[in-house]
């Protein structure tokens, strides 16, 4: 399986995602539901970098389960419940993103399943 990660002429280019990810020879598609910073005792962690950089861990535990690494994901999806938490989100989990970066989109929600939640991330990775 091959990635081709596509910023197209026309569109503005970010250098936090590219707008495609184009998955060639794939064999498996994982499709990771949203995880959140929530530790495997069940207890929510404090503070939305630390909440998203936990979820990134949850990641990567899903993806080993599935004999997948970061490498794998071609597409991350994040929800944040304010806009003001963006670049503390973008700082904890781009460490453990694939570089370059797949195709990844933002929304900004209401909010996620508990009001003790501040960032949710899923993702679709294939091999």
């Amino acid at each position: 399986m091959t990635l081709t990660l596509i910023n197209p002429p026309g569109v503005a280019a970010s250098p936090a995602y590219h707008h495609g990810a184009l998955a060639n020879g794939v064999k498996d598609m994982l499709f990771i539901s949203g995880q959140v910073g929530m530790k495997e005792d069940g207890s929510v962690v404090e503070g939305v970098g630390a909440q998203a950089e936990q979820a990134m861990k949850n990641m990567i535990a899903v993806l080993k389960a599935a004999d997948m690494d970061i490498n794998n994901v071609a597409k991350f999806t994040i929800f944040v419940t304010d806009a003001a938490h963006v670049p503390e989100i973008v700082q904890a989990t781009t460490p453990y993103w694939r570089i370059p970066s797949p195709a990844v989109t933002l929304l900004v929600v209401k909010g996620l399943a508990s009001p003790a939640l501040l960032v949710e991330i899923e993702a679709i990775a294939v091999r």
